[in-house]
């Protein structure tokens, strides 16, 4: 069998679960926290048999560097399901992935499939009802196109802590740790997050990288989530690079869905 066709069919298969879930969820009202969008990962999980789907439409990156722009594009999709009220099992990946290469001679493009990944959430217990943890720990599968993988399985361990200081202003602060071709980079971002009114909310964030045998790279934006209905979150997000190793511009707007 022709192993450069797996990838795109694993690509399908996504496609296909997040079409055909939808309609075998009933969704209610009282909704969780999704993770996206932003750098850090909410600190609650699914109740037990709920269901989310977060879609980027689409998640994008945008560099230029030596006379050469460089922009990304990723249909990037994680599904979670909940296993207890505070376990939660997650798999997400990027089933689509455009990129393309202009200037200094330069003229290329790409299409393919990312990578997969399988995450376990664990919302940690709290004797304080403004205060929440959570941690996150994943493991990824080279499974993408030569053009969106390193080829080389990554690991992962990331910790949220929140706190909020009123009924609409909350801060938290995400520390992710991840190992991939015998080389660690280390990932913190402090963020603040507001909701304005019912339906409207807004976060600014910043988010630093250090990476072994690379330089590190900073990024600062911001996002705002828009519930359309008390269970379809609709999101837009954007950072900036805050030195020449990180991207120019990164962000994306997406769509969350939960189900009961």
């Amino acid at each position: 069998m022709d192993q450069a066709l797996s990838p795109r069919r694993a690509a399908l298969a996504w496609l296909a679960t997040a079409l055909v879930a939808p309609a075998l969820a009933q969704a209610q009202t009282d909704t969780p926290a999704f993770d996206r969008p932003g750098i850090a990962f909410s600190t609650g999980t699914l109740p037990r048999g709920g269901f989310a789907w977060e879609q980027g439409l689409p998640d994008f990156e945008r560099d230029r560097s030596g006379g050469v722009r460089s922009t990304g594009y990723s249909a990037a999709t994680t599904l979670r399901l909940g296993l207890t009220d505070r376990l939660e099992l997650q798999l997400s990946g990027s089933p689509y992935n455009y990129s393309r290469q202009r200037g200094g001679g330069q003229r290329d493009s790409a299409r393919g499939a990312g990578d997969t990944a399988l995450a376990l959430k664990l919302a940690l217990p709290s004797r304080h009802e403004k205060f929440s943890w959570g941690l996150l720990g994943s493991a990824a599968v080279a499974t993408g196109d030569r053009d969106f993988s390193d080829g080389r399985d990554q690991y992962a361990l990331g910790a949220t802590v929140a706190y909020d200081f009123d009924d609409a202003t909350s801060g938290s602060l995400y520390l992710n740790v991840e190992r991939s071709g015998g080389a660690d980079a280390w990932t913190f971002s402090p963020s603040l997050s507001r909701a304005f009114g019912a339906r409207w909310g807004g976060y600014v964030e910043a988010g630093w990288t250090r990476t072994e045998r690379a330089p590190d790279t900073g990024v600062a934006g911001a996002g705002v989530t828009f519930m359309a209905t008390p269970t379809i979150q609709l999101d837009a997000s954007l950072d900036a690079g805050l030195n020449d190793a990180a991207p120019d511009w990164q962000g994306g707007i997406g769509v969350s869905v939960f189900f009961d």
